[in-house]
């Protein structure tokens, strides 16, 4: 399931490949209570893939989306029922103050309550399988770890690498006031005596632009300032309730609230290897493709297997088959194919018999499978730094070319490929041109290399092994 409709389902749920969600705040007439809340939805997505997520919003929330001028995010709306120096950072402390916060964090709120349920019910099924060896103690413990809910959040390093975006900067996560933010003296009339809850916050600043006459760290720490002066709130780095979003690219501002707690291009792996892809890059690499029911869908080189098994968690009438000549990969991939599997049977309440995925151990230049009989290829490519070598490759690429081009379906088969070493590539493709033909490239960003998805369609005319073209037998 794509990020963008994994924000939706929890909202509609009161369950892009984007990375991280938040409601945007935005100015909006007043209405009255018993109109549908309307919010708009920003999610961050891996850059290049912009136009991808903003079709699948189309296609699946029949909501319009518009398109950032920062790379990496688009916005769109749905409801909640349906779905000088000084000076300019002055404004940034007022500006708390007129926004319209109350329907996001009525959006907030709803969501909130969605995670505490499942953080709940997940705390119930784990203490439920193993036995209380706390002499008595057990039962206190679990009623501190209720109390204490949501708000012990742990500072993942999602931060770091928040956005995939090289124009970016300063992106720094600020910790806004180190003074305890006293209570609001509001209380219902049912609970006279007790203490309010007070939130705790944060303010995470991402700055793309080189016109600025401030640091990112300064206008989180200005805006943050505000905030805290409107609501009373308690500013804390780590065990924070809200995340406030301040986005700013040139002379444009975004404010948000996060939906995620983290970022969700880690999903379904738990097995990491060396040059792990993210989940919502290989989501989007599959949705290039298009797949359709009972295509057959390979990954040759999977690595720890994050193109498949994104594959067999959206197109599960699809089967997918995950291969690499490293057995270290092939033992990841059957790993985290394993924990999706057992994540897939708490999630269900009941046995799970199984993905349309496989995990096999093979060599990319001589793949164990029949002449035209796969759909659709799908693959990370080794882009010759972490892992293989730019010399290797220029030999490499060819074989890998010629040996999709034989597995492949001619007329319909298709394949996108992820490399960095386009040269190499272009070098390779261009002497494949009687099998392959380029149909669309997107420029992503990895891990601050600059890299590309090419996708390939299959000629209807038919491979021929070199051998065969000597008068000699194919084994295939």
């Amino acid at each position: 399931m794509s990020d963008v409709q994994e924000a939706t389902n929890q909202l509609l749920d009161v369950n892009l490949h984007g990375n991280q969600r938040s409601i945007q705040v935005t100015e909006s007439a007043p209405r009255s209570e018993s109109e549908h809340l309307q919010v708009t939805i920003g999610a961050t997505v891996p850059t290049g893939f912009e136009q991808t997520a903003a079709d699948e919003v189309r296609e699946k929330l029949g909501s319009s989306c518009k398109i950032s001028k920062d790379r990496g995010k688009i916005y769109f709306d749905i409801s909640v029922e349906s779905l000088a120096q000084e000076e300019v950072l002055k404004d940034f402390e007022e500006l708390a103050g007129k926004l319209p916060w109350s329907e996001p964090l009525k959006v907030w709120n709803v969501n909130t309550s969605f995670k505490k349920k499942k953080t709940k019910r997940k705390k119930i099924n784990q203490n439920s399988s193993k036995e209380k060896i706390d002499n008595g103690q057990g039962d206190k413990a679990d009623e501190r770890d209720d109390k204490k809910g949501f708000t012990n959040k742990t500072l993942d390093s999602h931060i770091l690498d928040y956005y995939e975006n090289p124009a970016i900067k300063e992106e720094i996560s600020t910790l806004v006031g180190d003074d305890l933010a006293s209570c609001k003296d509001e209380t219902d009339e049912g609970s006279k005596g007790e203490t309010p809850e007070v939130l705790k916050f944060r303010v995470t600043c991402n700055r793309a632009g080189e016109k600025h006459c401030f640091s990112s760290n300064e206008a989180a720490r200005d805006f943050g300032g505000g905030v805290q002066d409107y609501f009373k709130w308690k500013a804390d780095m780590t065990n924070f309730d809200v995340e406030v979003l301040l986005n700013i690219h040139d002379n444009e501002i975004v404010v948000g609230i996060a939906l995620t707690e983290e970022s969700l291009h880690r999903r379904n792996i738990t097995h990491f290897g060396p040059t792990t892809l993210r989940s919502t890059l290989a989501y989007g690499m599959l949705r290039l493709c298009a797949p359709q029911p009972t295509d057959i869908i390979v990954d040759p080189m999977c690595g720890t297997g994050a193109i498949p098994i994104e594959g067999a968690t959206e197109w599960s009438n699809c089967y997918h088959i995950a291969g690499d000549n490293n057995p270290l990969a092939v033992n990841r991939a059957a790993n985290n194919i394993s924990s999706l599997l057992t994540k897939s049977q708490i999630k269900e309440g009941k046995v799970f018999w199984g993905l349309p995925i496989d995990a096999v151990q093979w060599d990319i230049c001589n793949l164990p499978l029949r002449t035209g009989s796969v759909d659709i290829i799908v693959t990370d490519m080794p882009f010759g730094k972490r892992m293989g070598s730019k010399k290797r490759n220029w030999n490499l690429y060819p074989a890998c070319l010629r040996e999709m081009s034989r597995v492949c379906r001619p007329g319909t088969g298709r394949a996108v490929l992820l490399t960095q070493d386009k040269k190499c590539f272009t070098k390779a493709l261009s002497g494949m041109g009687h099998v392959w033909r380029k149909v669309h490239t997107v420029w992503v960003n990895i891990g601050g290399l600059h890299a590309a998805v090419y996708l390939l369609k299959r000629t209807p005319q038919a491979f021929v092994h070199p051998v065969e073209q000597n008068g000699e037998r194919t084994p295939w």
